[in-house]
């Protein structure tokens, strides 16, 4: 058996923490390539309109994904935590349980997915002209809703157990699947945004089945019968940590949603420029939802080891790389931002350039503030990872607010680019409510864990 588990609970933070990035770094690249690979053959071969009809039913695709990935990252915080503490035994039991209740949540969302797409597209004030497209779109992606929890739940499985290898293989086979099927499926059959939709689909199969090779070759995760049997206390658990999660993302999209009901309202051109940026959104985070993920496995499993000085020395190492990072990735944007949009705007002269302008404005304000986003993802991992998902959720909360309050109030003021400063005005509030909350939370623990080992060697000297 190939095997990329790895136990974080001992060497070098920093190294550590890069390594396991790097690998999900690279995947979150070939996961973006398909989506930009999807936006661009939309954009530049299906037209402007059909461009829109992508933005504005991005949220509500969001809003699935957030609330699948949000679950299945709170399961995986059990078991990386089993893993760490050397619980085999509970981590089998953890993983069956958390299948179960992955399909059982996934039945459920689809059925929710299918009867609410149009009321909500009807809601956001989707423009007559694309709402149709948009429908469409969102009918085919939630009847994959399935496919998504599954390979969301695999690659949580092997991300638990230091695993960022495997997932990065899976998403480089899927985003060549991806793209091979864009072009395939839009160009070559004709299908438009069905072709684009179902691509994504398909490319996400490949890539479960190819996390779930490796995981059936892991000889401790060899699962019997009984470890797929629901036990109460154990789902409570994992519900207790998922569930945090899942409404945390739901939350930040039902923002984002009001963000874009505000953007319906000034027309087709204006949609398409924002979604042009909001696909480059992707790559603006690709390393802090990395360095997340690691901070997620790492504060787990050090948590489950018993070493809170690990922890800190962890969440200073990852603090300190998410900052060059951000900096250098918005950098990267400012200058070259204009040529990457170009890759997804196509019409008369007069309206690309229209839609250029407002795209390059609001990927300018969003490069600029990254520093601020990837605090965000640091210390929300690092909380998450140290088993307390309320209040991260809660920093979701405060989020929905600010988006919310200055998508209402700065056009007021500054017309319709106030807009654009939501998303910014969302992550001041989150990193107000997580950076209090982490120095809480990690005073606490430092003060149990250091009363558990004085009370055990007292107990040792009796």
């Amino acid at each position: 058996m190939a095997m990329h588990v790895k136990n974080m609970t001992t060497g070098k933070p920093a190294k550590l923490l890069l390594a396991f990035s790097f690998s999900l770094m690279a995947g979150n690249v070939f996961q973006q390539l398909y989506v930009v690979v999807d936006t661009m053959v939309v954009g530049k071969y299906l037209g402007v309109t059909a461009l829109a009809a992508l933005g504005a039913s991005d949220w509500l695709n969001w809003l699935m994904l957030g609330v699948i990935q949000g679950l299945t990252q709170g399961f995986g915080i059990r078991m990386a935590q089993d893993f760490g503490a050397g619980r085999m035994e509970d981590l089998k039991k953890s993983v069956g349980s958390a299948a179960v209740l992955s399909m059982l949540c996934a039945a459920v969302l689809l059925v929710i997915g299918q009867l609410g797409a149009r009321p909500m597209l009807v809601l956001l004030q989707t423009p007559p002209e694309i709402i149709e497209f948009s429908l469409l779109y969102l009918r085919i992606l939630f009847a994959g809703v399935p496919i998504v929890m599954l390979y969301n739940l695999l690659a949580c499985i092997l991300r638990s157990l230091g695993d960022s290898r495997t997932p990065l293989n899976a998403m480089i086979v899927a985003s060549v699947t991806n793209i091979v099927l864009d072009y395939l499926f839009v160009l070559g059959f004709g299908w438009g945004i069905v072709g684009a939709a179902s691509a994504t689909l398909i490319a996400q199969a490949v890539s479960s089945g190819f996390c779930f090779f490796y995981i059936i070759r892991i000889s401790f995760l060899k699962m019997e019968r009984t470890d797929f049997h629901l036990n109460r206390d154990l789902t409570i658990r994992l519900f207790f940590l998922g569930l945090p999660m899942a409404f945390q993302n739901a939350i930040i999209a039902i923002g984002g949603m009001i963000v874009q009901f505000a953007v319906n309202g000034y027309g087709v051109i204006f949609i398409a420029g924002f979604t042009a940026t909001n696909k480059l959104y992707g790559l603006l985070e690709i390393a802090g939802t990395s360095y997340g993920y690691a901070m997620v496995t790492y504060v787990g499993q050090n948590l489950g080891a018993g070493r809170m000085d690990r922890i800190r020395a962890g969440m200073r190492a990852a603090m300190g790389i998410a900052m060059a990072t951000s900096v250098f990735i918005a950098v990267c944007m400012l200058v070259f931002g204009k040529y990457l949009l170009g890759l997804f705007i196509s019409g008369t002269p007069e309206v690309v350039e229209q839609t250029m302008q407002i795209a390059y404005f609001y990927l300018a304000v969003m490069s600029v503030s990254l520093p601020i986003l990837y605090v965000i993802h640091v210390t929300r991992s690092a909380l998450q990872g140290m088993g307390n998902t309320v209040l991260p959720m809660l920093s979701g909360v405060a989020e929905f607010v600010m988006r919310t309050l200055s998508v209402i109030l700065l056009p007021m003021f500054f017309g319709k680019v106030g807009i654009f400063f939501a998303e910014t005005s969302a992550w001041v509030g989150a990193d107000v409510v997580l950076v209090i909350s982490y120095f809480i939370v990690a005073k606490r623990l430092e003060v149990k864990m250091t009363n558990a080992v004085n009370i055990q060697e007292q107990r040792g000297g009796v």
